[in-house]
């Protein structure tokens, strides 16, 4: 079998394992988080790998290694990498004017944050879809394909538009691919020049102190029935010390999913000892 963009061999390879002896090596199925998503009233998956021990520890494995969905925000990791490999980005400071239309959240309120002339290291952090969108325009549908197709990514599919691909339900991607991806980055064996893959790592950090550094980037999304989707995929690393994550929630169309994605992720991590530089 051969291995596709992420953990899936090793992950199967694992589950047979585990249904055959009850003790794999290296996967823990940590059933104790489903009261992480069960308390927030959501459906998910969570997964971990420590890639000092090669420790998988995991729950939902068939949602997460079975079941795609669109990727919503979390594209642009690939956008970005895209976008400044071609040179339509020329780093995290290039700047892409606002187009003066006044954009809402869903219940009505302006998103100030993007309504603004915006660099893509500030689009990134606000996950300004607009940018974005202009960036995928810029880059084009055959070579946004031509990469796609490089990458693995997902189901490779775009449809009819290049600006929304990502948020209607034409690419999906599982949660295992997800955590492949970020992996890969993080190590530079991306199919990217090393240049390109540490200005998006760079980008995607959301914390940093003392004790760890977390980067990641959230996506949000609704599904074709109207379930909303919500994503944290990333790396928390201790100590010089990488563990990559990936979130998937699922939830009603009015979940508010951009707070409980992170509330779960925050209290799984310190469940796992996380947040102290201990690991």
């Amino acid at each position: 079998m051969k291995l596709n963009n992420g953990f899936l061999l090793m992950v199967l390879l694992s589950a047979v394992l585990l249904f055959a002896a009850c003790s794999p090596n290296n996967v823990t199925k940590e059933d104790s988080l489903k009261d992480f998503f069960d308390s927030s009233k959501v459906d998910g998956c969570f997964a971990m790998f420590d890639n000092g021990t090669g420790q998988f520890t995991v729950y939902n494995l068939s949602r997460y290694k079975d079941s795609a969905y669109l990727p919503a925000s979390t594209f642009k990791i690939v956008n970005s990498l895209v976008g400044i490999e071609t040179g339509r980005i020329v780093n995290e400071k290039m700047v892409i004017k606002w187009d003066g239309v006044v954009r809402k959240h869903d219940n009505g309120d302006t998103i100030k944050e993007w309504n603004k002339d915006l660099t893509m290291a500030e689009a990134f952090k606000v996950s300004c879809v607009p940018y974005y969108q202009e960036v995928a325009r810029r880059i084009g549908k055959d070579t946004m394909q031509q990469w796609l197709d490089s990458l693995k990514y997902g189901n490779r599919k775009i449809g009819g538009s290049v600006d929304s691909f990502w948020l209607n339900n034409s690419l999906k991607i599982t949660s295992d691919e997800q955590l492949g991806l970020v992996k890969k980055l993080y190590f530079s064996q991306l199919g990217f020049q090393k240049r390109t893959q540490d200005i998006v790592k760079k980008v995607m950090l959301q914390e940093d102190n003392a004790n760890y550094k977390l980067y990641y980037k959230t996506g949000l999304g609704y599904r074709e029935n109207g379930r909303s989707i919500g994503w944290i995929v990333g790396w928390i690393e201790e100590n010089h010390h990488p563990y990559f994550f990936v979130l998937n929630v699922e939830g009603d169309p009015n979940a508010e999913l951009w707070t409980i994605r992170k509330k779960i992720l925050t209290g799984i991590l310190k469940k796992e000892g996380f947040f102290e530089g201990k690991k």
